[in-house]
């Protein structure tokens, strides 16, 4: 189990290291997202969620759609949140590039996560984490966000428990060894916090429960035998707006709209999946 998680990681790291080239002003955000996707598969590897790109305040759960001519700017502050699995064990890190002239907000979110890392091994609770987490960004004279979090990973879900706070809370959860956990400090320049916009193009399999429409059916046993419970990106299916909608409401998917920030803050993320030990932890990504 450890060993896949592992080579999910091996995939991850390169997949990460090679992006870096590839984000520059006047390059489309869609061609960057099936690159990474699509390297995961050749390196041997499945992705665990759709490519990540959120750029200036939004945070996260932005996918580009099918066709997007949108393209990175001069200035951007771009995150890229890369997820890849083996057999459902899934690896899960997350880079800001700086196309402008935001060092600083950069530097913060990646040296919390450093922080946080130095105080991770079995018996740590993840209150000390994310006491951690926000004394480092607020020392940056930033604000973490207090809506998003790092998380457990578990086969075939990207969101398992325990949930790791990037601020300082009353009580947490006990990391006990061999527990895979991913730390995510986001840091912005406005008010701590993100909120839902309309833009949606990710989706997850909830529960598969009987449905009257023989379309609906077939989809959903589509998405059950190819991504489980992971997110999948709207681009990588054939399927109406309608029948997509009609399952959301039906409770059978979960739609992932795009988190940005609420006053429009400017926002920069770093993430690592890690193995927790003993005496500290094994970074694999």
């Amino acid at each position: 189990m450890l060993e896949k998680y592992e080579r999910a990681g091996e995939i991850v790291k390169k997949v990460k290291e090679e992006v870096v080239k590839l984000v520059k002003p006047g390059v489309k955000l869609l061609e960057v997202a099936e690159f990474v996707e699509n390297r995961i598969v050749e390196l041997g590897g499945k992705p665990a969620f759709p490519c990540n790109i959120s750029i200036n305040s939004d945070a996260a759960h932005f996918t580009p759609k099918r066709n997007d001519e949108r393209v990175f700017k001069e200035g951007d502050i771009v995150k890229i949140d890369i997820g890849a699995h083996i057999d459902g064990y899934i690896a899960d890190s997350a880079i800001t590039i700086d196309l402008g002239d935001h060092e600083d907000l950069v530097k913060c979110a990646e040296r919390a996560l450093e922080k946080a890392i130095e105080v991770v091994h079995a018996g740590v609770n993840t209150a000390e984490i994310g006491e951690v987490i926000e004394k480092t960004i607020r020392e940056f004279g930033f604000r973490p966000i207090v809506n998003l979090t790092g998380h457990g990973l578990d086969r075939y879900v990207a969101h398992a428990p325990p949930t790791i706070y990037n601020v300082k809370v009353d009580k947490g959860v006990e990391l006990k060894e061999g527990m895979v956990i991913a730390i995510e400090p986001f840091a912005t320049d406005g008010a701590g916090k993100v909120v839902e916009r309309g833009e949606c193009e990710i989706f997850s399999l909830i529960a598969v429960k009987k449905l009257r429409l023989k379309q609906e059916r077939e989809f959903v046993r589509y998405i059950a035998e190819n991504y489980r419970t992971l997110p999948f990106a709207r681009r990588w299916v054939n399927v109406s707006d309608v029948v997509l909608a009609r399952l959301v409401k039906q409770g059978v998917l979960r739609a992932y709209p795009v988190l940005t920030e609420v006053n429009n803050g400017l926002v920069s993320q770093f993430e690592h999946t890690l193995i927790v030990e003993e005496d500290g932890c094994k970074v694999i990504t």
